[in-house]
């Protein structure tokens, strides 16, 4: 049964019943589990330190919007980042760990899962789950030594002694890293994390995406030179997919807006940018194919490539539309989140097996060529909260406030 002690106004039946999905993937003292598509823990998947930080920031967000026991759970999160997902001997976080907290499954040391734990840490804190302000200062160190090069831009990722640095620089880390440092700078009270995440989109939107008619590329050389055809031949990769992706297109355009209102004086750039990230990534990705729904990815010609329907993506498409509709008062984008709504009910949500699927076909089936199972509820619990609060500070502060 849904949970009864949330805020209406701002968690939604939908948001309980998602959380109260959710609660079967807590696996103390390890972290969270993997989700079945019925919602039971995936014995086939090991504990991965980005699930488990989504969850904690989940069930972080839920404290603070008063779901019954939901401060425990995300004190289940912290201390399994303090615990036995974190690398003592050689410092950072393992990628995962086995479900019996052995030792590490994927002993690399990446900077997407370490920028959920940056964002984890900040929302934690905010929430005032406790020992997260422990996990702030290991995660913040972390981060500024290893994860950030001499001109503030994101090292993708190590080999677990952090000998050895991977050959290869993303967008995807970088835009979840910004993410996390809006939410650290709010959390905190220290604007330097606000300004370090303009300059990355600084360079990666305002200069790499708008030099690609918007449609950013995902893959880079150590130097951050594009690599157009990286993963040509794997197209369908869940992390590093060829060709652009309009899912974070739209990811972008919220961060940017979110960016401008934390800012003081902010760069007249930001607003534009994100309505031109929006617009593109609808022209290039929403009905491309002759149905409904986002295609995955697209080439820098704009034709699709993977056509499978992502949730994160059409979550991602509601709470920019949301974001931007507040940023403007234009309402052409409230119309774009009624249809995206209307789109996520009839063909995601799963009334029988709970959450959302995670996946669909180009026909709109449920299927699993690039995910398998409900790994979390990140992106769909964002959906609900982002549209219904203000841009900026985080949802965590806004929340705690």
């Amino acid at each position: 049964m849904p949970s009864p002690n949330a805020p209406s106004g701002l968690l939604t039946p939908e948001g309980l019943r998602l959380i109260d999905f959710a609660r079967a993937s807590a696996a103390p003292p390890v972290g969270f589990a993997w989700l079945d598509d019925d919602g039971r823990p995936d014995p086939r998947q090991p504990i991965h330190t980005w699930i488990t930080t989504r969850m904690t920031y989940v069930f972080s967000l839920a404290a603070l919007l008063d779901v019954d026991g939901a401060e425990e759970i995300a004190a289940i999160g912290v201390d399994a980042l303090l615990g036995p997902l974190h690398d003592d001997q050689r410092g950072g976080w393992f990628t995962s760990i086995a479900t019996d907290g052995s030792g590490p499954v994927d002993a690399a040391k990446g900077a997407y899962p370490h920028a959920f734990v940056a964002l984890a840490a900040g929302t934690a804190y905010a929430a005032g789950i406790p020992r997260a302000d422990a996990l702030v200062e290991r995660a913040t160190d972390t981060y500024e030594r290893r994860f950030l090069d001499g001109d503030g831009r994101v090292v993708e990722s190590w080999d677990r002694g952090f000998t050895r640095a991977e050959p290869y620089r993303g967008a995807n880390a970088t835009m979840h890293t910004v993410e996390a440092f809006l939410a650290l700078g709010d959390a905190l009270d220290e604007p330097a994390w606000h300004r370090r995440a303009l300059a990355m989109a600084d360079h990666l939107v305002h200069d790499v995406a708008r030099h690609h008619d918007w449609l950013l590329p995902e893959h880079f050389t150590p130097d951050w030179q594009p690599v157009l055809d990286y993963n040509v031949d794997r197209p369908a990769d869940p992390f590093r997919p060829y060709g652009a992706t309009p899912g974070h297109l739209l990811e972008w355009a919220r961060l940017l807006v979110q960016l401008e209102a934390s800012l003081p004086e902010p760069p007249g750039w930001l607003a534009d940018d994100a309505t031109a990230l929006f617009g593109t990534a609808v022209r290039a990705g929403w009905e491309v194919d002759g149905a409904p729904g986002f295609v995955y990815t697209v080439d820098f010609g704009g034709t699709p490539v993977v056509r499978s329907r992502m949730h994160w993506v059409i979550a991602e498409a509601i709470a920019a539309a949301g974001t931007l509709g507040r940023r403007t008062g234009d309402p052409a984008y409230d119309r774009w989140a009624a249809t995206w709504w209307d789109f996520t009910e009839e063909h995601h949500v799963d009334r029988s097996g709970g959450s959302w699927h995670h996946e669909l076909d180009a026909s709109n089936q449920p299927a699993s060529t690039v995910w398998h199972g409900k790994p979390d509820v990140y992106h769909a619990l964002g959906a609900i909260l982002v549209p219904r609060l203000r841009p900026a500070p985080s949802s965590a502060v806004q929340l705690r406030r």
